[in-house]
C-alpha cells in the first residue's frame, strides 16, 4: 500500500470509505425522527450539542407538538421549558417557533426539499439544509460539521489550507462520487464521533493506518530518549547535544508551532524529564 502522504485524495478517499463501511456497515444518523419535520427540529438542536441529549429531549417535545400545526401554535417560552437542557435553549425555542409558522404559512405545512428554501427557514444554515436534503430526502449532500471538519483533515483528504467548513465541502464534493456524498458524511461523523476523536484519539482501535496522515506523522515521531538528565537542563537538542532551559518557537511546514533549540533552531528536542520528543503533528478544530 502507498504511504499516505503519496496517496492522491481521490484514491485516499475511495479506500478510507471502504474500510469504515466494513465497520460501520449500516451510516445514518443517530437522531431519533419518524419524519422529514422531526428530524429538521432534531438537527436544529443539535447545534453544539450531542445526538444523544437531543434523544433525551426530543420524546416528550414531539407528544406535546408532534405536526408543524401544533408548533406553530407554540410561543417560543412554551418550547424553552421543554428544550431547557439542551445547549442554548432561548435562542433554539425560537428559532423552532419561527420555522414552524413559517412551514405552516409559506410552505402548505410540509418541509421543502431544496437548500434554497430550507435556509430561509429560522435557525437553518448550510449544515443543517444539507443534513435534510441527505438524511430526509436522499438527495445529493455533505453536511460537514466538527467532526467531518476534523476527521477529513486529520485524514488528508483535503488540502492542508482547508481550514474552513465551506472548503472542506467544496474539496470532499470534488473528490467524492455525488451518490456517495450521503454516506461519506455519516461515515466522517461517526468515525470522528467513536474513534477519531477531538481530545484523545483512539489510533489503536483504527481501521485506517497507512491511509491516514496523521497516522504516518505519528509514526515518524522520533522514538523516546533514555538516560537524559534534566538537572543539566530542562529540554536537550538532539542534534547539538546539548541541554537548555528556555526554548525558541517556531513554525514547521505545515504551520504548527514547535519548540527549537534557541542555538541552532534545530526541532530535534526532547522533554529532559520524560525523553518524550516536543514534537507536535497538526491537529485541526473548527476555528
Amino acid at each position: 500500500m502507498k504511504n499516505a502522504e503519496r496517496m492522491s485524495r481521490s484514491e485516499r478517499a475511495e479506500r478510507v470509505m471502504a474500510s469504515l463501511r466494513k465497520v460501520i456497515p449500516a451510516p445514518e444518523t443517530e437522531l431519533v425522527h419518524d419524519n422529514p419535520f422531526e428530524l429538521l427540529v432534531a438537527v436544529v438542536l443539535s447545534a453544539q450539542c450531542t445526538d444523544e441529549r437531543v434523544n433525551k429531549v426530543t420524546p416528550a417535545l414531539f407528544e406535546k407538538y408532534p405536526t408543524i400545526e401544533d408548533m406553530a401554535t407554540a410561543e417560543p417560552e412554551d418550547i424553552f421549558a421543554l428544550i431547557r437542557s439542551i445547549s442554548y435553549p432561548n435562542n433554539k425555542a425560537k428559532h423552532l417557533a419561527g420555522a414552524a409558522r413559517m412551514l405552516r404559512d409559506e410552505f402548505g405545512g410540509r418541509v421543502p426539499e431544496t437548500s434554497a428554501q430550507l435556509k430561509r427557514l429560522p435557525g437553518v444554515g448550510q449544515k443543517t439544509a444539507e443534513v435534510m436534503i441527505s438524511a430526509a430526502f436522499g438527495g445529493a449532500a455533505l453536511a460537514v460539521d466538527t467532526h467531518v471538519f476534523r476527521v477529513a483533515n486529520r485524514i488528508g483528504l483535503v488540502s492542508e489550507n482547508a481550514a474552513t467548513v465551506d472548503k472542506v465541502e467544496r474539496e470532499l464534493k470534488r473528490i467524492l462520487p455525488e451518490h456517495t456524498w450521503g454516506d461519506a458524511h455519516h461515515l466522517l461523523i461517526l468515525h470522528g464521533r467513536y474513534t477519531c476523536t477531538a481530545r484523545a484519539p483512539k489510533c489503536a482501535e483504527c481501521v485506517l493506518p497507512g491511509l491516514c496522515k496523521t497516522w504516518d506523522r505519528m509514526e515518524a515521531l522520533p522514538a523516546a530518549r533514555d538516560g537524559l538528565d534534566p538537572g543539566r537542563g530542562a529540554y536537550y537538542c538532539a542534534t547539538r547535544r546539548h541541554y537548555f532551559d528556555t526554548p525558541d518557537r517556531i513554525s514547521d511546514r505545515h504551520g504548527t508551532e514547535q519548540v527549537s533549540c534557541p542555538r541552532c533552531g534545530s526541532m530535534n528536542v526532547f522533554n529532559a524529564r520524560t525523553g518524550v520528543t516536543t514534537k507536535r503533528v497538526k491537529d485541526y478544530r473548527i476555528g
